[in-house]
């Protein structure tokens, strides 16, 4: 066993990554066996294999995961997430043509798949509140009991009620054609003013040091950019600019596309880390694999797009796995709660006591940035903020202690 290398070991991973009839647990229980067995012989080269990588990347995107959801035909998942409403037939039958009928204006519109999942989720809610009916019976009334219930019975946060409240407008304005308007004495929500939680310049090294192999990349990225999590997942290797020392964000929040700086940092990292995506790419073409997936039908207009090494993910899965809807094997990104984890996990090794998380990197690129003198214009567009007010929270952490402001007590 001591004759064997970390590439054999990458190597033979990559291999089993494209047995399409291997489940994700059966993969991830072959890494760790692997791990195990070159721990007992005691190899030096141990830690040059990313271990967590090719564990946590054994997991493949859901059906309805943000990156493949869009694409989903709109009467796949509408009618059976109807089906639960309660109701006799009738109910149910309205509840699935409203479902239908939500899908396809949120579509229309091109809003995010993350309002579609969770416009459609208050929809089937207040289907269920209201017993199955015909939504187009009940109105204001009926939505403000809603909400109501959800805020004296269900305790929810402000931000989750408006969230509900602004679900059923746009389903009642849009979609039914038939505004709410007076809504008596019910009152929108405040929702509370948190500052966000963001790191010291030292923090956030130590959190990097506590982080490995392609998790570190990704961490750094995010901090180094203002990148949001998904925004760095569903980069693609032309998205990378090394001449012009940026990255371009696609389809950002919003629809909107944005560039980045690239970290000086970084480049080398990443040359070396496009080096081995690449020999994998090359590697699955040969065996008869390599397509990625293409939003907004981009394959059926350049069917050979998905096979071409630009349009390939940057940060892409251990393992082929077959599209949850056309059963097309096929090398999907990481799957987000890897990072989320591994940053969780470092924070805790770090002995960092505040609450870290992926997005926390985000909030202290932008600090930094501010505290290094550049304009609050410059940051806004950095982060793709739509008014710059949503970037002036990040102004607090720039005034010494509370507002600038001495204590007596260190007058005494």
């Amino acid at each position: 066993m001591s004759e064997h290398r970390p590439a054999d070991v990458t190597g033979y991973l990559a291999d089993l990554g494209r047995l399409g009839r291997m489940q994700d647990w059966q993969f991830r229980q072959a890494v760790d066996a692997l791990q195990k067995l070159f721990e007992l012989v005691g190899v030096s080269w141990l830690r040059e294999v990313d271990w967590r990588y090719w564990r946590e990347s054994a997991r493949s995107l859901p059906t309805d995961h943000p990156t493949l959801a869009r694409s989903l035909p709109l009467g796949d998942g509408a009618a059976a997430d109807a089906s639960h409403a309660p109701g006799d037939g009738t109910g149910v039958g309205a509840g699935c043509a409203v479902i239908e009928r939500l899908v396809a204006v949120i579509r229309q519109r091109n809003y995010s798949i993350r309002t579609e999942e969770a416009y459609r989720s208050w929809t089937l809610r207040f289907l269920t509140f209201i017993g199955g009916r015909d939504p187009g019976e009940a109105g204001a009334t009926e939505v403000a009991a809603f909400l109501e219930t959800l805020a004296v019975q269900g305790n929810v946060a402000a931000s989750t009620q408006n969230q509900a409240l602004n679900a059923l407008v746009f389903l009642y304005g849009q979609v039914l054609e038939r505004p709410l308007g007076d809504m008596g004495t019910f009152q929108r929500a405040r929702r509370p003013r948190h500052l966000p939680v963001v790191l010291t310049p030292g923090e956030v090294g130590r959190l990097l040091e506590n982080l490995e192999g392609t998790y570190h990349l990704m961490a750094s990225l995010l901090y180094g950019t203002g990148m949001r999590l998904m925004e760095c997942l569903r980069l693609r290797v032309k998205d990378v600019d090394f001449d012009y020392r940026q990255i371009v964000v696609r389809d950002g929040k919003a629809q909107k596309d944005r560039v980045v700086p690239l970290p000086d940092l970084l480049i080398d990292p990443l040359r070396a880390h496009l080096e081995r995506v690449r020999a994998l790419h090359e590697a699955d073409v040969q065996a008869g694999h390599g397509e990625v997936y293409l939003p907004f039908a981009l394959a059926n207009k350049y069917p050979g797009a998905p096979r071409e090494w630009g349009w390939q993910y940057l940060l892409p899965s251990g393992r082929l796995s077959a599209d949850p809807r056309g059963g097309v094997t096929r090398r999907h990104h990481l799957h987000e709660n890897s990072l989320q984890k591994a940053v969780k996990q470092a924070a805790i090794r770090a002995h960092l006591t505040k609450p870290v998380n992926c997005h926390a990197l985000r909030h202290s690129f932008a600090t930094h940035l501010l505290a290094s003198g550049y304009d609050i214009r410059t940051v806004q567009e950095l982060l793709g903020h739509a008014d710059v007010s949503t970037t002036m929270i990040y102004t607090h952490v720039l005034n010494r202690g509370g507002k600038g402001v001495q204590s007596p007590l260190d007058a005494l």
